[in-house]
């Protein structure tokens, strides 16, 4: 396939490094790049770098979604099931997909990167991420020892859950060498599926939510019996409450996953791709969890980040105000 020129030379070198170190791509696989008309550049950066490692590359253009968790069209989701190395520089997530879950079980490489930017693309690719691997596996075992986890912070959450039977996930950490190896990039972040109906208490988001941006005025979420039953604040407030609850589905507001920020050279900036990796944040998402050990199966999966909280696994404090103590 023709390489179409990208004028930012770093931007190109960057894609090529996370091709070489985190996909370890070969001369032989077959790579498949799904975006968007919001991040076709990022599509064909991609397609550049990746015709410097292998002639097999594939590029598709969908829709935008309406959200994140939405099925892709069933041709791009046919494509899905044939290609080694599958890139997702797209604006929503396919990330909790049955496309990309039956994808990753043909045995697939794939980086999911919604909302991607070039700054993100910059900072956040051309790194180590062996470090920020062994932090989230160390929270991970945590999580897998743990029967409760409590968040608390100075602006007023207090959210507690039980993580009983369910298992700690994001071990990959960004490096996505094996058969179906699959993750976002940036990444790094140790999350888990809380079980379901155990979740309580009240929580600000305040960095930035998937489906609303950047966080002006934080949303309070109030949580009962693992559903997210008020959701108060501004303008940012109304927009996540407003999506929710068009995708008519109480499973919508399900407690779906915590996840812990691992990746200490990412930043907050509003777009929560990158906020929740930030290395000092936490974040909580609603909707959808099926796909990594829960039960709700709902076309939606959107994730709150939270600054500097501090968090317990059962009376063992494991971060600080954002301090990590593992």
């Amino acid at each position: 396939m023709r390489s179409v020129r990208v004028l930012s030379h770093p931007l190109k070198s960057a894609c090529e490094h996370a091709l070489k170190s985190n996909l370890a791509l070969k001369s032989n696989e077959t790579v498949l790049i799904v975006t968007d008309a919001e991040k076709r550049r990022f599509g064909r950066a991609f397609q550049e770098a990746a015709l410097q490692l292998t002639q097999q590359v594939d590029l598709i253009e969908i829709p935008i979604p309406a959200f994140n968790g939405e099925e892709p069209p069933d041709s791009a989701a046919a494509k899905m099931l044939s290609a080694d190395v599958i890139l997702m520089p797209l604006a929503k997530s396919l990330s909790w997909t049955r496309a990309r879950r039956e994808a990753t079980q043909t045995g697939a490489r794939i980086a999911s990167m919604p909302q991607i930017t070039e700054d993100i693309i910059l900072r956040t690719f051309p790194i180590d991420y062996e470090p920020i691997k062994c932090r989230v596996n160390k929270l991970d075992d945590l999580f897998d020892a743990a029967t409760k986890v409590k968040v608390i912070t100075k602006l007023g959450t207090n959210l507690e859950f039980s993580v009983s039977g369910r298992k700690g996930r994001g071990r990959n950490g960004g490096i996505y060498q094996n058969r179906g190896a699959w993750g976002n990039l940036p990444c790094g972040e140790a999350f888990i599926a809380p079980l379901e109906g155990s979740a309580n208490g009240v929580y600000f988001v305040d960095a930035s939510h998937a489906g609303v941006g950047e966080i002006f005025q934080p949303i309070e979420i109030t949580v009962k019996n693992g559903c997210a039953v008020d959701i108060r604040g501004g303008r940012e407030a109304t927009i996540l409450s407003n999506m929710l609850t068009a995708v008519d589905d109480p499973n919508a507001f399900n407690i779906a996953e915590f996840g812990i920020g691992c990746n200490d050279k990412a930043k907050i900036i509003g777009i929560t791709l990158e906020d929740e990796k930030v290395l000092g944040t936490c974040h909580v998402a609603l909707g959808k969890n099926v796909l990594f050990g829960g039960k709700i199966d709902v076309g939606v999966h959107v994730d709150g980040v939270i600054k500097s909280p501090t968090i317990y696994f059962d009376n063992q404090k494991i971060v600080a105000e954002g301090e990590l103590l593992i």
